[in-house]
């Protein structure tokens, strides 16, 4: 398949059928010859990085409006002023390979109209540039709440979702040293930095099963600031850990590693994103108790014992993570928001019950803001008496009212959210009214 047709198509399953770009890709990839499929993941991530923009770009452009229907070919609109704007591709391999796919869509007249809307973007490349270039790329509701959340750092946050993300790896220190798989690395041409304690950043992006070590369970594919749930927990030998919404175990994996002497349940609402959950073990060679259900029904599936700690990696917005998943600028929408804060606070207030006294609760998500995060865990401490927030004594991020947060880009990790609550003995809980 054209990889242009195959970009296309997979950016309309996200825009018009609301799939996930982690979901709709694998199927294009499977259609086009291996030697383009770099190129259609990064025609489709970087078509999604700018959509807002080149959106705008696309309606002054055009003559008169797309009908709605159009989703493939607004789609391939997109991504040859993509090509145009942000990449090496000389410019008459843009032109005629989208206008060849357009051919190719069932529509008479779509090469014409692709062929006429790239060379005018051509023609006008420096004007639509700086126009390009002071867009911030993301939907007006998205920008309001980073704007407001975080008035002195938005504009830093609004670069680095829009940058291309780091290839971030975690070293397992049970078994290798940071020194030695970095020489591995080097001898196999990739040059790497180390990043926190246990991490070390690619210079270059390769493909994981190209990794030496990585297949022996040397190494896993983790952003630094997922990695910092693991020593914040703190796992002791004998203790009973639970990780609710594991999948896909890069935190089960990280937490066994540092403590493979800890009687760990991994659990996770999705049996099929579980199977990664047992994959990621397989192959690091550690072993957890693996058990689909669903943390708000903890009767289905708890043994009654209870943990000594809990890591709680909420569903959230993605608001951290949009350079590294751009499909949340156009899934995510305002209305997500309120809910994703009450099934966050649904989820505390039924995992609570499953701590031990004295035991320790690491609340995490993958967002920026503050409804999702530092209020969440207000809320939750006004509503449990016997809850008291621990500190984080950490220098990464930011302290916040409750919890510390990292932004995107900062240190070069992902925008990550941490706070850590235990769970009082009944010795020091506040009496009742």
């Amino acid at each position: 398949m054209n990889a242009r047709l195959a970009a296309a198509q997979t950016l309309a399953a996200v825009t018009q059928r609301g799939q996930s770009l982690a979901a709709a890709l694998p199927a294009q990839l499977a259609g086009v010859a291996a030697r383009d499929r770099g190129l259609v993941q990064e025609l489709c991530y970087g078509t999604l990085r700018r959509w807002p923009a080149l959106e705008g770009i696309l309606t002054e452009l055009l003559s008169r409006p797309l009908r709605p229907r159009e989703h493939q070919l607004r789609a391939l609109l997109l991504v040859g002023l993509y090509q145009l704007f942000y990449t090496k591709v000389p410019d008459h391999a843009a032109l005629a390979e989208t206008v060849a796919a357009a051919g190719r869509l069932n529509r008479p007249w779509a090469g014409g109209l692709v062929n006429a809307v790239l060379r005018q973007g051509q023609r006008r490349r420096e004007a639509l540039k700086e126009i390009l270039t002071a867009d911030p790329a993301h939907p007006p509701w998205l920008l309001e709440m980073l704007q407001r959340d975080w008035p002195e750092h938005w504009q830093a946050v609004v670069a680095a979702n829009n940058a291309h993300p780091p290839l971030t790896l975690r070293v397992n220190l049970s078994r290798i040293s940071r020194e030695v798989i970095s020489q591995r690395l080097a001898a196999a041409g990739l040059s790497a930095i180390p990043t926190g304690k246990a991490g070390l950043t690619l210079l270059q992006a390769v493909d994981v099963e190209r990794l030496p070590g990585f297949a022996e369970g040397l190494l896993s594919v983790q952003d630094a600031a997922a990695q910092l749930a693991a020593p914040l927990l703190d796992p002791r030998p004998g203790q009973r850990l639970l990780d609710a919404c594991a999948a896909p175990g890069g935190k089960t994996g990280h937490l066994l590693e540092r403590c493979p002497k800890v009687e760990l349940t991994a659990l996770d609402l999705d049996p099929a994103r579980l199977e990664r959950v047992t994959d990621n073990l397989s192959r690091l060679g550690l072993e957890a108790r693996v058990v689909t259900g669903n943390a708000l029904e903890p009767a289905a599936w708890w043994d009654g014992r209870p943990f000594d700690a809990i890591l709680l990696d909420a569903p959230c917005s993605g608001s951290g993570v949009i350079r590294r998943h751009p499909d949340i600028k156009l899934l995510r929408q305002p209305a997500d928001i309120p809910l994703l804060a009450r099934r966050q606070q649904d989820l505390l207030t039924a995992l609570w019950p499953l701590l031990a006294p004295g035991g320790r609760l690491l609340y995490a998500t993958c967002s920026v803001l503050r409804a999702e995060n530092e209020a969440v865990i207000a809320a939750f401490l006004a509503q449990q008496p016997d809850a008291r927030e621990l500190p984080l004594e950490a220098s990464w991020g930011q302290a916040t009212d409750h919890g510390r947060q990292i932004l995107p880009g900062q240190e070069g990790m992902d925008g990550f959210f941490y706070a850590c609550l235990g769970r009082r003995p009944a010795s020091q809980r506040e009496p009742g009214p």
